[in-house]
This record gives structure tokens, sequence and C-alpha cells, in this order.
């Protein structure tokens, strides 16, 4: 018993004097690079550099975004409101493309089956008027929660900042996103989230606020760009959404957008 505790404490000991001696080192290094900074002074030019260089890194590993940014993109969403052939008013969202032209779900804006009201008239939201809209191109869905869940619409040039689009987005799984909607025809919120996985129909799942309203709203990358548009949620669970990533073909009649 006395050897072990005898190598015991010499072992302690070891320890302890490689640490000791680790920290005395990095200490002397500290202090030369310490001395070595101050001999070479570093400009207010450079200083600031390095400082938005670590702001941007640690942007990047913790998936955060500029408020500004999000605020900026805020004024490119509308509140998006229906009337039907029975007298009902439905709202949702829609994101502006520019010269009058926005982008939105299917289901908001047509009647999916000959079982469904006619949709009568579309109104998008400017500076607290409704203003008329149509619309000009729509997907292919015959039901919610689908790939062809798109749908174009034309209003009077709007002077509202036109969004960037981006139809390249991988949708890479945790990347972070950001949704504005019109949560509950309570005006434009922002919610954010990660992405989750593709689905079989050409869809991107998240876990993110999924409230009535926020159909045809803006999904945006971590640079502010419209990357898709929320089209539906699971039953039952306002948090488990549905993405439809942006594809080419639903700008083809967005004449500044043909080529994106």
């Amino acid at each position: 018993m006395n050897v072990l505790r005898r190598v015991f404490v010499l072992s302690s000991l070891a320890v302890t004097t490689v640490t000791i001696a680790a920290v005395a080192g990095l200490t002397l290094g500290g202090a030369q690079s310490r001395v070595a900074a101050s001999q070479a002074p570093v400009s207010d030019a450079s200083h600031a550099a390095i400082v938005a260089e670590v702001k941007r890194e640690l942007a990047k590993e913790m998936g955060l975004v500029p408020v500004a940014l999000m605020r900026d993109r805020r004024q490119s969403f509308v509140e998006l409101y229906t009337s039907d052939s029975n007298g009902k008013t439905h709202y949702g969202t829609a994101g502006y493309l520019g010269q009058g032209y926005f982008i939105t779900v299917k289901h908001a804006v047509v009647a999916l089956t000959s079982e469904d009201p006619a949709i009568k008239s579309v109104r998008v939201v400017y500076q607290g008027v409704e203003v008329p809209a149509k619309v000009v191109d729509t997907g292919d869905a015959k039901t919610e929660v689908d790939r062809g869940d798109w749908a174009i619409l034309k209003s009077k040039d709007l002077d509202l900042p036109a969004l960037r689009v981006d139809t390249q987005f991988a949708f890479e799984f945790a990347e972070p996103i950001f949704r504005l909607g019109n949560d509950y025809s309570r005006g434009i919120i922002l919610s954010s989230g990660y992405v989750g996985q593709r689905t079989d129909n050409g869809l991107v799942t998240c876990l993110i606020d999924g409230h009535p309203g926020t159909s045809g709203g803006g999904v945006l990358n971590r640079q502010g760009d419209l990357v898709g548009i929320p089209i539906g949620r699971l039953d039952g669970d306002y948090r488990f959404a549905f993405l439809l990533p942006l594809r080419t073909e639903m700008l083809r009649k967005v004449p500044a957008l043909q080529s994106s």
C-alpha cells in the first residue's frame, strides 16, 4: 500500500510539474507576443478588418444573420387576402419579385378542385391599402403540400424592394433558414429554423412556425436570398412545416427573372 501511495504521489508531482511548465511557457510566449505586438502597432483599418472577420466566422458557425438584413427583407413581403364564391375571406402571404409581380401558393389564390369554392378576388396589402392582383401563372398542384403548389400574381407596380432569388440553394441538412409570413393575419412575422429532410415529392421538411397565413411567404437563406416558400404543415402540428424550394420554372412569367 505504501509503495502504491508513493507511486501515486510521484505521478501527481510529475503531472503538476509538466502543467506548471506548460503554463509558464504559455505565459512567457504570451508576454513575448504582447511585446512584439506593442512594437508593431496595428492600424485602425487592420483592427477593424480583424474584428469584421471574427464576426463573420462566428455568424457562420452559429448560423446567425444580421438583424438589419431581416428587417430589410421584411419590406418585400405583403399580406395576401382573397374572397371566394361563398363570400368567405382567406389570408396568406406573398413575396415581391419586382415590377408588380409576387410569388405565393396556388391553394391561396386558385380553387384546386371543382368542389372548392371559386376564388373571386385577390388583393395584396400595400401601405395599409388593399391593391387588386390577378393570377398570371401557377403550378400543376391539385392538392395542397405539393411541388406544384405555387402561383405568380401581378398587381400594379409598387414601391417595394424586390427580393433576390436563388434557385440553386442546396437545402443541406441543418442549414439555417428564415421564414417571413402573415401569421394568423397579424402582419409579417419572422421565424427561424433548420433544414430537415427532402421528401420524395420534392419538398423539404423543417421545424419552423407554420401558422395559418404563412403559406406563400418567404424562405430565406443567410444571405437574405429567396430560396423557397412555405406551403403547408403536418396535420395537428404548427412546427413541422413543408417548404417548396424555388425552381426556375416558377419564374417563367416574371420578366426580370426569366434568366435567373
